[in-house]
């Protein structure tokens, strides 16, 4: 694997799942004694399901977010059997940043780690959905790919988000770190049973503003880049889900791109009704269901 993939140990989290923890741990003084902290590494890994499994299934969680996030996802009865790889992308939800954070250096890793475990197919949720994106127009992956909550371009993305990602860039990061103190706040509003809720909250709070900043603001560099995505997945061949909500949510389609897409017989559109904002953690079985779907059309 390339320069930053993280090679763990495993820990058992509950039967049938386990979870990758990276790094040595080290000990702290507090002044009241010792505390013993496990060191991060980028690419930390939650696996749930059998590892003979005929199937294998790669998550990539969206900004800000850790591999948990998936967790209601990996646990729908929809995928029982399956091989669920959750993976935190650098960066995100205080994981380490590797030395190359565009779409395309986490494009070439995920590849790498889609074919270490075996992976039919990919699911990406917003900025992971646009790595999954990447990776199959760059030809690292040729399978199925479930993209949720996508942007294709800089104007299906939030303008506030857009905006402070820009800000921060030119007079520090205290403009993209108030917006990511505020998303425990929404989460706490959002119908998301505990304690799932509380586990998604903590994650948040684990983000770097530093950090975010720089991983951000690849992502916008290439959704603004001079290309149309929307034509090149759909002349692309590789079978692909695209998930929004209903009423808004994160990420979007212009006209001109669902116009593209609807055309394209190797893509298939889906609409969740209402309006969420993480689809894997507000709409869990709408999400495995799609995923379901996806291992459904493999030969």
């Amino acid at each position: 694997m390339s320069r930053g993939t993280c090679v763990p140990s495993l820990l058992v989290v509950e039967p049938g799942w386990r979870m990758v923890e990276c790094g040595p741990a080290v000990r702290r003084n507090r002044g009241s004694g010792w505390e013993e902290k496990t060191m991060r590494e980028a690419w930390e890994l939650l696996i749930a399901g059998p590892e003979d499994a005929d199937r294998s299934v790669l998550l990539l969680p969206g900004g800000a977010n850790a591999a948990r996030s998936f967790d209601l996802v990996m646990a729908d009865p929809a995928l029982a059997g399956v091989r669920l790889v959750a993976t935190t992308l650098p960066g995100m939800a205080g994981a380490p940043l590797t030395e190359d954070v565009s779409v395309p250096g986490l494009a070439r890793v995920a590849s790498e780690l889609a074919t270490a475990h075996r992976c039919d197919v990919v699911v990406g949720f917003s900025h992971g959905a646009t790595v999954a994106v990447e990776m199959v127009l760059s030809g690292s992956f040729r399978g199925p790919v479930v993209l949720l909550g996508l942007s294709l371009t800089t104007e299906d993305e939030a303008a506030f988000f857009r905006l402070t990602v820009r800000l921060s860039q030119n007079v520090g990061r205290w403009p993209l770190g108030v917006l990511l103190g505020l998303l425990p706040l929404m989460v706490r509003s959002a119908k998301i049973p505990q304690p799932h809720k509380r586990e998604l909250i903590e994650d948040l709070k684990q983000n770097k503003a530093g950090d975010a900043v720089r991983v951000c603001a690849m992502y916008l560099d290439y959704i603004g880049a001079d290309r149309d995505y929307a034509a090149e997945l759909a002349s692309s061949g590789s079978p692909a889900w695209v998930v929004h909500t209903e009423k808004g949510g994160d990420g979007g389609l212009t006209d001109a791109e669902r116009a593209s897409l609807e055309a394209a017989d190797n893509v298939t559109l889906v609409t969740v009704p209402g309006s969420v904002f993480l689809l894997p953690d507000e709409a869990p079985q709408q999400t495995a269901a799609v995923v379901a779907a996806a291992l459904s059309a493999l030969p």
